[in-house]
C-alpha cells in the first residue's frame, strides 16, 4: 500500500512527507493502523548523526494502534487487537530472552540497520530504494508493517492514544527507578532530566514509596509538572541538588540517581556519582553521542564508597512484562497517563514539534492521526 511518512534523508536535515511504499506482512509480521505515536529525543540523535543509521530513514519507535493485517504464522495477534510497539524487539528464545532479558533481545541488533526481522529486506520503499524504519518500527507514519516481536497485545480499556507512550517514555523511566534501579520503601531517587523518560521516572520513585523524590531540570515547566507527578523537590542543577540532598539524607545522599537528559553526555557522570550516596548507583538512561568515549569519573571514590555506574535500556525489563505490569499501575491509579502529553500535532507539522522539544515547551509532544491520515 502507499502512505504518508516522516523521512530523514541526512544529518541536520529537515523531516520531510513524503509517500511511501509499505509492503505488506510476510510470515511473522504484522501491519498496524497507528492511533499516535510519541515524539523523542531519540529520534532527534538521527537528526544530529549522534545515532548512526542508513539513510533515508522514516523516523518513530512509540506507537499504538489496531492490527489490519497478520502475515503467515502469526499466532500472537489478530486482526482488530490493540497493540503498542515496543522499540526493542523481544523473540521470547534467544539467550537473553530465555534468561529473561527481554529488553536486550539479540534481535535488537538489527535496530538500526533498516532490515526486517522476518528476511532481513526492507518493508518501507520510494521506488528502488529502501528506508530504514526507525528500531525497526518507523511509526512517524500512519502504517506500520514490523515483526510481531516488536508489538505487545494491550487491552481495549486502555485509551489508545495515550497508550503509545508505554512502547518507551513509560517504561524505560519508569523501570530505570524500579528494575534497575530497585527502589524501595524509604530510598531516595534523584532524576536529572524531565523529559517523557525522566517524568515516569518521578512517578516510578512515587509508587515504590521513595521517601524523596527529587527533580533536576532547568526549565520551570518541567520541575513544575515533576511536582504535581510526585517529585518532593525541585532543582535547576546538579550542582544546586547536591548540598540539599545531603542535607535532607544526613549526609548519606541519594541511592540512586537517574540520568534521563536529552543528549548524555560524559561531563554529567561526575556530578551525578556526587549525588550518589555509599553502596547507591547512577542510571545511564539518555542517549549520547555513539563516537563519544569521554567520562568524568573519580574512580578512588567510586570504589572506596562502593558505588555503581549502569546503563539501561527499556527499563532494564522485557516489553511482555513491563507494558502489563504498568496498565496494572495505571488502573490502580499509580500510572497517570493523561497529563504526559503537553502537545498534540499532525505529522505534517513534526519539525514545529521538535523545535518545541528542543525548547523545553513539552514533557512529551505526541504526532495523533485521524482519518484523513489513512
Amino acid at each position: 500500500m502507499k502512505t504518508k511518512a516522516a523521512v530523514l534523508h541526512g544529518v541536520n536535515e529537515e523531516w520531510q512527507i513524503e509517500e511511501v511504499e509499505l509492503g505488506d506482512p510476510v510470515a511473522g509480521e504484522v501491519q498496524v493502523r497507528l492511533a499516535s505515536t510519541g515524539l523523542c529525543h531519540s529520534d532527534h540523535h538521527l537528526r544530529t548523526g549522534q545515532s548512526p543509521a542508513p539513510f533515508p530513514v522514516v523516523g518513530g519507535h512509540e506507537g499504538a494502534g489496531v492490527v489490519v493485517k497478520v502475515g503467515e504464522g502469526v499466532t500472537r495477534f489478530a486482526e482488530g487487537d490493540h497493540v503498542v510497539t515496543a522499540f526493542i524487539p523481544a523473540c521470547g528464545v534467544c539467550g537473553p530472552c530465555s534468561r529473561g532479558a527481554q529488553n536486550i533481545c539479540d534481535e535488537g541488533a538489527g535496530l538500526l540497520t533498516g532490515l526486517s526481522i522476518s528476511d532481513k529486506t526492507h518493508r518501507v520503499t520510494q521506488g528502488d530504494v529502501g528506508l530504514t524504519q526507525m528500531c525497526l518500527l518507523g511509526t512517524f507514519s500512519p502504517y506500520i508493517t514490523v515483526n510481531q516481536a516488536s508489538l505487545v497485545k494491550i487491552e481495549d480499556d486502555i485509551p489508545l492514544q495515550q497508550a503509545a507512550l508505554l512502547g518507551c517514555g513509560i517504561a524505560t523511566g519508569w523501570g530505570s527507578v524500579t528494575e534497575i534501579g530497585g527502589t524501595r520503601v524509604g530510598d531516595t531517587v534523584v532524576v536529572v532530566g524531565i523529559g517523557g523518560v525522566g517524568i515516569n521516572a518521578i512517578q516510578g520513585a512515587k509508587a515504590a514509596g521513595a521517601r524523596h523524590v527529587v527533580a533536576v531540570d532547568p526549565v520551570k515547566f518541567k520541575r513544575d509538572m515533576a511536582e504535581k507527578l510526585g517529585a518532593t523537590h525541585t532543582f535547576e542543577s546538579m550542582e544546586a541538588a547536591i548540598p540539599a540532598v545531603g542535607e535532607m539524607t544526613w549526609g548519606t545522599m541519594a541511592n540512586t540517581v537517574v540520568l534521563t537528559i536529552g543528549e548524555m553526555k560524559g561531563e554529567y557522570i561526575a556530578p551525578a556519582m556526587a549525588l550518589t550516596g555509599k553502596g547507591g548507583q547512577a542510571v545511564v538512561v539518555g542517549m549520547g553521542d555513539y563516537a563519544a568515549m569521554d567520562v568524568s569519573l573519580n574512580l578512588f571514590e567510586m570504589t572506596l564508597l562502593q558505588k555503581r555506574l549502569q546503563g539501561a535500556i527499556f527499563g532494564g525489563a522485557g516489553p511482555r512484562t513491563q507494558v502489563p505490569k504498568l496498565l496494572n499501575e495505571y488502573r490502580a491509579g499509580q500510572l497517570n497517563l493523561s497529563d504526559l502529553v503537553t502537545q498534540t500535532y499532525k505529522l505534517e507539522d513534526i519539525n514545529r514539534a521538535y523545535d518545541d522539544m528542543l525548547e523545553g515547551n513539552n514533557i512529551r509532544g505526541m504526532v495523533v492521526f485521524d482519518e484523513s491520515d489513512w
